[in-house]
C-alpha cells in the first residue's frame, strides 16, 4: 500500500479508470455478440439495427479512450463487411 498522498490519490484514479473501461468493453460485448446472434439467425433487419448500434458503442469507447481510434474503426469496418456479406448472400 503506498504511504505518499499523491500516490494513493493515482491508485484512486486507476481504479475509478479501471471501472469505466470494464463497464465499456462490457458494453461493446453485449453489443457485438447481439449482431453476431442476429446475423447467425439470418435475420437482417435486426442485424441492421444491431450494427448501428454496435457501432455507437465502439465509436463512443474510442472517444472515451478504452479503444484506439483505428481499433474501433477497424472493428467496425469488419462489422459492416460481414453484414454486406450476409446481405449478399440472400
Amino acid at each position: 500500500m503506498a504511504n505518499i498522498k499523491s500516490a494513493k490519490k493515482r491508485i484512486r484514479v486507476i481504479d475509478k479508470k479501471t471501472a469505466r473501461n470494464r463497464r465499456v468493453k462490457t458494453h461493446v460485448k453485449e453489443a457485438l455478440k447481439a449482431f453476431d446472434l442476429a446475423i447467425e439467425a439470418g435475420n437482417l433487419e435486426e442485424a441492421k439495427e444491431k450494427l448501428v448500434l454496435a457501432e455507437k458503442k465502439l465509436m463512443q469507447a474510442a472517444a472515451k479512450g478504452t479503444f484506439k481510434k483505428t481499433t474501433a474503426s477497424r472493428k467496425v469496418s469488419r462489422l459492416t463487411k460481414r453484414f454486406n456479406a450476409a446481405k449478399a448472400a440472400k
